[in-house]
């Protein structure tokens, strides 16, 4: 529960909305592993408009295959469930307030799976959760040590697998898909945010580099899909999923209502929007947002219907 309260204040600290990709399914080092990715995805491309297409989606549930909805306690609210059975939501990301037991857990994912099936979408849930290492855990269990213990220790990279294999049958075993780690941040003095909770490899960047490389490579080959921050749009060329961070953030309070800020992130190429404030009718008021801005021309209806396709792709990559 402390590592859970400490968590749950990050949002409030932060300076902006953290840009974050999905990585998915593969071996190789980082900007070989982004091309990976990017070609597998464009070769599905074609299908899956085809696919969209076919479904007849409406706006609204358009606007849903981009909203990753939370929920406060240990049951699911009948609201997200009817959200998710209409086909209006792309994920849902849990906290230590959703969980009290794998088994627990467990049977939720499977409620919420269950919803989806009955739903005009066909792919599977993004269902996530942080599960960083250290004092960042949202289910007990691996992996345990923190990245900056990770970092320090004889052989970082070694641990880095270790750690990352861990998390990755930690989430598969309750039936998760997603973890929202590693964090890939370089701190730059000690004691600063970053470090304070241990959540950075290193103050070097090369050793931060090559864990975080070992963590999503070993957590891959669970099955489970990891994340990574970067100039990956222009530097890198790279064409896969890009995440919000909490869009309820402190930092954020000038811009608006959760809609309002949802559209400011989708224009500026963001294609999932995490809304996790354990508020059903926060990702439901971003939902109706994104729909009303994609009808009224305010968001273009190509770039839209890109970044559907690209959250699709990953989804259908899934378990």
């Amino acid at each position: 529960m402390a590592a859970d309260r400490v968590r749950s204040g990050f949002g409030e600290d932060r300076r902006g909305l953290l840009k974050k990709v999905l990585v998915l399914g593969t071996a190789a080092p980082l900007a070989g592993a982004l091309a990976g990715v990017q070609t597998a995805m464009g070769q599905q491309r074609s299908t899956l408009r085809r696919s969209l297409a076919q479904a007849g989606l409406s706006s609204q549930q358009m606007a849903g295959q981009r909203v990753v909805f939370s929920y406060p306690g240990l049951t699911v609210p009948s609201a997200l469930l009817q959200q998710i059975t209409a086909g209006e939501a792309a994920g849902v990301i849990f906290f230590g307030e959703n969980i009290s037991s794998d088994a627990q857990i467990a049977s939720v994912v499977q409620q919420l799976r269950q919803a989806q099936q009955q739903s005009p979408v066909p792919s599977p849930l993004l269902l996530m959760t942080d599960q960083e290492g250290g004092l960042v855990r949202r289910l007990p269990g691996e992996p345990v040590l923190s990245e900056k213990q990770i970092g320090q220790s004889a052989d970082p990279p070694a641990a880095a697998s270790q750690a990352g294999t861990g998390a990755g049958q930690n989430l598969a075993g309750v039936g998760m898909n997603l973890n929202l780690a590693p964090v890939l941040d370089v701190f730059c003095k000690s004691g600063n945010f970053i470090d304070q909770y241990q959540r950075s490899y290193s103050n070097d960047a090369q050793i931060a580099t090559s864990c975080g490389q070992a963590f999503i490579t070993a957590q891959q080959q669970t099955g489970v899909a990891a994340t990574a921050q970067g100039e990956l749009r222009g530097r890198l060329g790279y064409q896969g999923v890009t995440i919000t961070d909490a869009l309820e953030a402190g930092a954020l309070a000038a811009f608006g209502t959760s809609a309002q800020r949802a559209v400011l992130a989708a224009q500026a190429g963001m294609d999932l929007i995490l809304c996790s404030a354990r508020d059903v009718t926060q990702g439901q008021a971003v939902t109706a947002g994104l729909a009303s801005a994609l009808d009224s021309g305010q968001l273009n209806s190509a770039d839209f219907t890109a970044a559907v396709q690209r959250v699709t792709a990953l989804r259908a990559g899934l378990q």
